[in-house]
């Protein structure tokens, strides 16, 4: 289907146009006519399918075909779960905005807040932004709500993950007007969570679309994967596929500067493999949680703009990371997750570009590795490197052996177990001489003290157990 072929104004056509956007991805096809008769949708899809633009598109639309609800009030909140995928999120509506005329604004943590409180002043029209810093200037009252017509939340599972249904909850409440549409995009529509959000800020009658499954990666990435026996055997191995990219680099020059990125588990990682990638000859950069927003936002705007070729990083930009000529994705750990794993290697093969991702698999890897395989339905296609070959090759589970005992034994198909017999306890009373087989003794009863001061002897004994008077009443 043709951007051509939808009823959008006309304005928004020709930006469109003049980005080449001319075919739209699945998901577009299916979420655009449904968003543009203003009906709640209920989305999932991959990463790098498009999702961005099948709610951009009618959202610009219907500020610029349809009139307000309230001046003063936002008109549209578009919530993300990241300070970098909320800045993705701006900086593509950024020139749609430009080319329309439409006041747009960005609140995310780490900036500015006054800075941020004079924007909202100015009446925009679109608000972008992270739910934490959303919901303080909602407190504040910089932001009102009432008169919203449109609620986006993009990948609305992560946010419920980073732990922001409350916010959510609060947004909604705030937003709560009867004609508001909302369309939440999640990578996957099976969690009880996010359908229970859902069933709460969205009509009854709302849309859902399923675009393949979020199981599967982008079929544009080729995924591989090796094996390693510890930290240095990966750095080593990091090396050698990093020689091995520059070289097909520079077979390959006539196209822009490929990039990489690489993910690790730890912040301290992030800085000692951009080091070993610099001593390799690659422009590096290190991204972490622990670096100031002005920071993060250096390092992101100098590797987008391609000043550099390698981005070592946290899962902090496993999302949101729109960069078509990142061309490898390396996995130095395994995330915890499938949806992280799935999220990583989707910053490579994205409009339609291809690309490559490879994942290291060390002992402490494994456990994660034997979560993915039961949760991706995908072939695992194994690398070796000559003169490299890791010892470790998974750990096998330990079989319970399946000889029975000797107080089993086999019925059919089942083993059945067989109670050992149990050895029968005698007790006798010696007094008598009478065998009273499993009969437990008799609990002692405590003396009862007689008139004269002294203690019953029988009360030491059985109750049963007759005594004849002389004896009883002998003081010897």
């Amino acid at each position: 289907m043709l951007f051509t072929d939808l009823s959008l104004d006309h304005r928004l056509q020709k930006v469109l146009a003049d980005k080449s956007f001319h075919h739209a991805t699945p998901v577009q096809q299916q979420a655009i006519p449904h968003a543009l008769i203003s009906k709640d949708l209920l989305v999932s899809s991959k990463t790098g399918s498009g999702k961005t633009l099948a709610f951009l598109i009618p959202v610009l639309n219907r500020m610029l075909t349809q009139k307000s609800l309230s001046k003063r009030d936002a008109r549209t909140l578009i919530l993300a779960p990241t300070r970098e995928l909320a800045k993705q999120v701006f900086n593509e509506l950024l020139y749609f905005s430009k080319a329309t005329g439409m006041k747009v604004a960005l609140l995310v943590g780490g900036e500015n807040y006054n800075d941020q409180a004079k924007a909202l002043g100015k009446q925009p029209a679109i608000v972008v932004g992270t739910p934490g810093r959303v919901t303080d200037h909602l407190a504040g009252r910089s932001l009102f709500l009432n008169g919203l017509e449109m609620l986006v939340l993009d990948e609305a599972d992560r946010m419920l993950d980073l732990g922001f249904e409350a916010q959510l909850r609060a947004i909604n409440a705030a937003a709560d007007h009867r004609k508001r549409q909302t369309l939440l995009f999640s990578a996957t529509l099976h969690s009880v969570v996010v359908n229970g959000l859902a069933n709460d800020l969205q009509n009854k009658t709302s849309h859902q679309i399923h675009i393949d499954a979020s199981d599967q990666a982008n079929t544009d990435i080729t995924q591989k994967f090796v094996f390693a026996d510890h930290v240095e055997h990966k750095d080593k191995l990091l090396n050698h596929y990093l020689s091995t990219f520059a070289q097909a680099e520079g077979k390959t020059n006539s196209h822009p500067l490929q990039q990489i990125i690489i993910f690790t588990a730890t912040r301290e990682d992030t800085s000692r493999i951009a080091q070993n990638c610099q001593q390799q000859g690659f422009s590096s950069v290190a991204l972490s949680g622990e670096l100031l927003q002005t920071q993060r936002n250096t390092v992101m705007q100098s590797f987008s703009h391609q000043q550099q070729q390698v981005l070592v990083t946290t899962d902090v930009a496993s999302r949101g990371l729109d960069i078509p000529s990142v061309a490898l994705v390396i996995n130095f750990d395994l995330p915890k997750t499938a949806d992280e794993y799935i999220h990583r290697i989707g910053r490579t093969g994205r409009s339609g570009n291809q690309g490559q991702s490879l994942s290291m698999i060390g002992p402490k890897d494994w456990p994660t590795f034997l979560l993915l395989k039961q949760q991706l339905t995908q072939a695992f296609e194994f690398d070796t490197v000559a003169g490299m070959v890791a010892k470790f090759s998974g750990i096998k589970q330990k079989q319970r052996s399946q000889q029975p005992s000797p107080w089993q034994h086999a019925t059919g198909d089942s083993t059945q177990q067989v109670k050992k017999p149990r050895k029968k306890t005698v007790l006798v009373k010696t007094m008598e001489g009478k065998d009273v087989g499993d009969t437990p003794f008799l609990k002692k009863k405590p003396r009862k003290p007689i008139k004269d001061g002294t203690e019953a002897l029988s009360d030491d004994l059985p109750e049963d157990i007759n005594i004849d008077s002389e004896w009883a009443n002998d003081e010897n």
